[in-house]
């Protein structure tokens, strides 16, 4: 974690095709993987105070990825922790339809948004909690937001996509790991979705990675790696 300033611990959680596409080229939602992934992916879920989603994601899958595992729900509990972790939905815009299956669910939800977005959701019940924290009209400050988590008592964030989210993560070095579970399948196009859309990065700028491990279940591959931060690739 960046020790200049206070923020959550934050892992990205994604499953991959082969050649690395998050989703098919329609996006259709991400439901490739096998049981084993998913069951990996309830884990990172549980141990998570707070979900991070991207709008995309959410109107692609349409709900959020519960804890129904009971020996987990039991494991959060004698932590003193809810159930259910907060799910966070960040959107500068706030633009996606209330009636999707999200909002039924029995989880507490969160709206990370700007002015312009919290106008749209503003006196309505669909969210427990809308957070400001804006650059401009339409962006979010991602600083100061992961600042608000914190002072908001998120120590552990998970963050499930996608791509664009990802991508507007990675510049501010507030991503400490990432999961990525690569599943046996091709989705080929050039505009199916990634781990990291976005503009991307150029060779000499690229965050870099640190394999932490390696495991095979069966016909997946499960890699966990801790992103570098900036300071220490300066100084190496």
């Amino acid at each position: 974690m960046n020790s200049n300033w206070n923020r959550p611990h934050t892992t990205v959680v994604l499953a991959m095709s082969a050649d690395g596409k998050i989703a098919d080229v329609n996006r259709s939602p991400a439901n490739f993987g096998s049981p084993n992934d998913k069951a990996h992916l309830e884990t990172q879920v549980a141990v998570a105070d707070a979900i991070l989603v991207g709008a995309g994601t959410l109107r692609s899958g349409g709900t959020a990825m519960r804890v129904t595992n009971p020996e987990l729900i039991q494991q959060r509990e004698s932590l003193g922790k809810p159930a259910q972790p907060v799910q966070i939905i960040c959107s500068g815009s706030g633009a996606f339809e209330p009636d999707l299956n999200f909002f039924h669910q029995p989880i507490p939800r969160w709206l990370l948004t700007t002015s312009a977005g919290s106008q749209r959701w503003e006196g309505r019940p669909h969210f427990d909690r809308i957070v400001v924290c804006e650059k401009s009209a339409a962006e979010i400050d991602w600083i100061g937001a992961f600042q608000q988590l914190a002072q908001l008592g998120m120590e552990r964030v998970s963050i499930l996509g996608g791509g664009d989210l990802v991508a507007s993560l990675l510049p501010f070095d507030v991503i400490d790991e990432f999961w990525l579970t690569v599943c046996p399948l091709i989705f080929g196009g050039d505009k199916a979705p990634t781990p990291v859309d976005g503009v991307g990065f150029s060779t000499d700028m690229a965050p870099r990675l640190k394999l932490l491990s390696v495991k095979t279940i069966e016909q997946e591959v499960f890699l966990h790696y801790v992103l570098i931060p900036k300071i220490d690739k300066q100084d190496s």
